[in-house]
């Protein structure tokens, strides 16, 4: 029997940890991503908690973005955008939320996956996480999720991701370029680091944190905006014919 997705939050000692899981690669259906927004919009507020650790189950893929499942059934460009909406609006509850976001990265990263941890005010990796952005192989782009890996990255390396999309990236790659902090030999030195890390930050002033969070999205604002003008992107791409049969032939696959 196929496990059901999950997401599910711990607090202990301030710090809360953020744990999702889905059957098919810890994608993303809609659904799930409004309770991610729900859950840091709701920590982001609780008192008790000073840090938050992001990390997904399973050790083969951190997350693979959006539900294909999903992106299959779009007919229309409202419900187009309304799909590239979902990680846009994830990546806007991470912006506002006052707390560090410190990402525990296990597995490969695809596609939303690579903007969530972009999103991230910090993030540690373990060796088998690479990442790329397969959104030109199917005819569309990673244009909502470009502002927060751009941030982190710039705009060259971005399009070094973006104009290879079978390409994996290297974790070390990763890691010069500015979305891992730190990458680790194992899984479980990983997890134990982050948790660690964690701890270090809970000590301090959840003022002085939350102030400079402010700087590290300086000049942001424009954020929700331009999110909304990307996602029509997308939304007019994945009708597109090429797109329609690309999709076609990997669901035949």
């Amino acid at each position: 029997m196929e496990q059901l997705h999950y997401i599910k939050t711990d607090i202990e000692s301030d710090i809360a940890t953020i744990e999702f899981f889905h059957p098919k690669s810890n994608s993303f259906p809609s659904t799930q991503l409004n309770e991610l927004i729900r859950i840091f919009d709701e920590l982001g507020a609780n008192d008790k908690v000073k840090i938050i650790i992001l990390k997904s189950a399973g050790d083969k893929v951190f997350s693979a973005g959006a539900s294909f499942d999903e992106l299959l059934t779009i007919d229309e460009f409202e419900k187009g955008k309304k799909f590239f909406m979902g990680f846009a609006n994830v990546i806007l509850a991470m912006r506002r939320c006052p707390k560090f976001i410190v990402g525990c990265i296990t597995g490969k990263i695809v596609g939303g996956g690579v903007g969530l941890t972009a999103a991230c005010d910090y993030a540690l990796a373990e060796s088998n996480s690479a990442a790329r952005l397969s959104e030109l192989s199917i005819g569309i782009g990673p244009f909502v999720i470009e502002p927060a890996i751009t941030r982190k990255i710039g705009i060259t390396a971005f399009s070094e991701m973006t104009m290879n999309p079978t390409e994996w990236k290297s974790p070390e790659w990763l890691k010069e370029k500015g979305i891992f902090n730190h990458v680790y030999p194992t899984i479980e030195e990983c997890e134990k680091a982050s948790l660690d890390f964690a701890k270090n930050l809970s000590v301090y002033s959840l003022d002085a944190m939350r102030d400079l969070k402010s700087i590290f999205w300086q000049g942001t604002d424009h954020l929700p905006e331009l999110m909304k003008s990307r996602a029509e992107m997308s939304g007019r791409l994945v009708l597109s014919d090429f797109t329609k049969e690309t999709l076609m032939k990997f669901k035949s696959n």
